[in-house]
């Protein structure tokens, strides 16, 4: 199912134990009282949507996003109405909130604008998934009292006691070239016997953000930072994410260092976590690094630096093989990229372009996540560990059955591995069907969560694995720097820890979900926009999915739509098992298949792109 059909899909509530409300049987539909706030923002009862002339007055036409089978349609009577000019986007509240479906009524609290405008557009998603780029007063006031960067007489007294200084060893930070939050910085050397030493320099933010202050609560409650189509809502007031605690060039920066010795078969054979102090050399980019190791290109400032990047090339390939040949599985998806003119249209669409330099930075965050996991794992800390359980044996039966009609005939015996997996996706990266194969597989796996206990990363093929080195955007990693800073300081209260990792892991999920959905609907909004203005204009695409309405199909700038059975001159039916249609003349569509599309409609207000096949 491509990710349109996401909309038909009832949701499940996800209800702790301790909950003082009651478990919902599956067998019934939930309403929206039921409904918990999507986001740190969001109030209960609340919805976005679209207002439209009804017979009484008007409807509110929710925006997607919100589970259809709850919501439906809102009634808002004339005396409710409060003035708002139909047409316009809108919250509304629902205020018989445990109604039936379809029975729902409402009164218009707020007018957000125009949904053809921009910024109404993504003030809609914010309000929707509870989201603001706005901080509190107390927040705003607490962060102007932070210095923008450490005074000399700061860092004097933390070296005194016992900070690190590495302001000397040879320091870069790599990311992409929008960013602002630079949460990583790394060295590398050669040692004797054909081993490295890796420093992976992460921002000590839990030095500033303090347990229990206004910025510690702030950024508790919003969990994440969340990255849409054109904007950034940060987790951290701009003065500490894309300042103090950002690890610019050229200024001293606070950070929690994992050093690291690596063997030459990727093997890590000690490792140390402690407070330090660096100072990057440069703040380097993806592509720039990958033009100077590849494509021959020389950057005058970088030259000093270049055995260092052929180091880490190196040491990235070994930590790469190891990780393989124990069975990492590696889905490749590329992520769409919107490029969006200053008024915010969408000018093209294509996949965001992935080089070698970005797996040089995962090995690393990757080799750091685990040593810090197995640590304190080790230690019988308190701890968040970042899980991925093992899948439902029946989903990977199910997924097997489907690999099978494809002519993979690797047969599964016991329990499946992630070293099973990881082969099965390398035998066929290079066959058209791939791709539709490796989102089937995905979708059979479970979500990787926060968790206070240490189940092991199934994905990663991984006893122990946490997220440690993004403190400015992610909670759990800010949180478990505070649980590394007490035990460096000998003042581990452990029960103080252990009674709040599981709610830091909890609330944690919640909002990563949430900000995953948030982002996914600003991007499924811009390509509604750009394909709109396509309107029959053809593009090649393969078969990315099937359900009972119709065919998925996804091009190759990555957008996807659907072509509606309706439109097809054939009678067709849906093989869920297959996961195909087969027409009534004996045409089939199945994943992987080659086709061309015209583009037929496409909506914004609804993110619902549909196309035909071209003959």
């Amino acid at each position: 199912m491509g990710r349109h059909n996401r909309r038909h899909i009832k949701i499940r509530q996800n209800v702790r134990k301790e909950s003082s409300k009651a478990r919902i049987p599956a067998s019934r539909e939930v309403t929206i009282a039921e409904l918990p706030p999507r986001g740190p923002q969001c109030l209960e009862n609340q919805c976005v949507g679209i207002l439209k002339e009804g017979r009484e007055g008007g409807i509110v036409i929710p925006d997607p996003g919100y589970p259809t089978t709850t919501y439906g349609q809102i009634i808002i009577r004339r005396n409710r109405l409060n003035g708002a000019p139909y047409g316009m986007k809108v919250v509304c509240e629902v205020l018989n909130p445990s109604a039936q479906r379809a029975e729902y009524e409402g009164r218009i609290i707020e007018v957000l604008g125009d949904p053809g405008n921009n910024d109404v557009a993504m003030l809609s998603i914010l309000r929707q998934y509870g989201l603001s780029n706005v901080f509190p007063a107390a927040v705003m006031e607490e962060a102007s009292r932070l210095p923008l960067s450490p005074t000399e007489e700061q860092i004097e007294e933390a070296i005194l006691h016992g900070r690190k200084d590495l302001r000397s060893l040879q320091t870069i930070t790599i990311d992409g070239e929008e960013a602002k939050d630079l949460d990583d910085a790394i060295s590398v050397s050669k040692l004797e016997k054909s081993c490295y030493r890796l420093w992976v320099h992460i921002a000590d933010v839990s030095e500033y953000v303090t347990d229990g202050s206004d910025l510690d609560r702030e950024a508790s409650l919003r969990g994440t930072s969340v990255y849409l189509v054109d904007r950034v809502i940060p987790m951290l007031p701009p003065r500490l994410s894309n300042g103090l605690c950002s690890l610019n060039p050229h200024v001293p920066r606070f950070t929690l260092t994992c050093e690291m010795k690596i063997s030459p078969q990727g093997e890590i054979l000690d490792s140390e976590i402690y407070e330090s102090i660096i100072e990057s050399n440069a703040r380097t980019s993806y592509n720039e690094i990958n033009g100077i190791l590849f494509e021959e290109k020389t950057i005058e400032e970088y030259i000093p630096l270049v055995p260092m990047f052929k180091l880490m090339l190196e040491l990235r390939n070994m930590l790469k093989d190891k990780r393989k040949k124990r069975g990492t599985i590696d889905f490749v998806f590329p992520e769409t990229h919107v490029e969006l003119d200053e008024k915010g249209n969408p000018v093209d669409v294509y996949p965001y372009p992935i080089n070698t330099i970005h797996s040089v930075i995962e090995e690393f965050m990757i080799a750091a996540n685990e040593a810090v996991a197995e640590r304190f794992d080790k230690l019988e800390s308190p701890f968040v560990y970042r899980i991925h359980e093992e899948p439902d044996e029946l989903k990977i039966a199910e997924f097997m059955h489907v690999a099978r009609l494809f002519g993979e005939n690797r047969r599964l015996t016991g329990k499946v591995t992630p070293l099973y997996l990881s082969e099965l996706l390398d035998d066929i990266k290079d066959k058209e069907y791939a791709p539709a194969l490796n989102q089937l597989l995905l979708r059979s796996m479970a979500k990787a969560v926060y968790s206070e206990k240490n189940s092991g990363h199934f994905g990663l093929a991984s006893k122990y694995y946490c997220h440690f080195t993004s403190p400015i955007r992610r909670y759990p990693d800010l949180y478990i720097h505070r649980i590394i800073k007490s035990w460096l300081h000998q003042k581990h209260q452990k029960q103080i820890f252990a009674n709040k990792v599981a709610d830091v892991a909890y609330h944690s999920s919640e909002m990563e979900r949430n900000s995953v959905e948030a982002e996914r609907a600003s991007v499924d909004l811009k390509c509604a926009e750009y394909m709109s203005a396509r309107v029959g204009e053809e593009f090649p695409g393969v078969v990315s999915g099937a359900c009972p309405a119709g065919v998925f199909v996804k091009l190759e700038n990555t957008i996807e739509g659907m072509v509606p059975f309706s439109s097809l001159n054939e009678y067709f039916e849906f093989d869920e098992r297959k996961l195909e249609a087969k027409g009534s003349r004996g045409t089939v569509y199945r994943i992987g298949k080659k086709v061309r599309v015209k583009v037929a409609s496409a909506d914004p207000l609804t993110h619902h792109i549909d196309f035909n096949f071209v003959e």
